[in-house]
């Protein structure tokens, strides 16, 4: 536990990038040994970077509700450990937020990873992580949502970002809240009790 806590606190106080975050460097990151449902997402939102809390915006209570979770299960880091492929507020682009910077998986994700021994379900939320871990891509969201099943056994299981800006996605894509979620609230209960 105290590699663990060490390499957090050394996370917290990485600036690899800090000439690129318009805001500064303000990781966000939380995981505890004993967490077993971890969750990757793209980076924080300003808002998350401003209260340094992760998924603490509307992204964050469209994903809790799409596991079925309260907030208290959601922030319990002996249970649920969040690990952003970015740990910084990226900036602003013309399409929403930049891409996550690359440093940070590059540097920490390996060595955070190796910490967490009593994972049992990865949730791969959005493009960027699951080009970095769906070990079965079908080279877009869409289709590797859709066949979510063929990760499982590998403990992986893909979904969409959950952001305001794919209610049209979400809307064009019922499959998703018919059948994806269901079983998705069915693996992370099972995983978190």
């Amino acid at each position: 536990m105290i590699r663990l806590t060490n390499l957090l606190a050394d996370i917290r106080q990485c600036n690899l990038c800090a000439e690129h975050l318009p805001l500064g460097p303000n990781p966000v990151v939380r995981a505890a040994e004993s967490a077993r449902l971890l969750i990757v997402g793209q980076a924080p939102g300003t808002r998350v970077h401003q209260t340094g809390i992760p998924w603490n915006d509307p992204s964050g209570e469209r994903l809790r509700e799409w596991l079925a979770v309260d907030s208290d299960t959601f922030y319990d880091e002996s249970q649920v450990a969040i690990v952003p492929m970015g740990f910084c507020y990226p900036g602003r682009g013309k399409g929403g937020d930049l891409p996550p910077r690359p440093e940070c998986a590059r540097t920490w994700h390996a060595r955070l990873l190796a910490q967490l021994p009593n994972l049992q379900l990865t949730l791969l939320v959005g493009q960027y992580a699951q080009r970095q871990y769906l070990p079965h891509r079908y080279g877009n969201i869409t289709e590797n949502v859709r066949h979510f099943r063929e990760s499982l056994p590998a403990g992986f299981f893909p979904l969409p970002h959950p952001s305001p800006r794919n209610t049209l996605w979400l809307r064009q894509r019922p499959w998703f809240e018919a059948e994806v979620v269901p079983e998705l609230r069915r693996q992370v209960h099972k995983v978190l009790t």
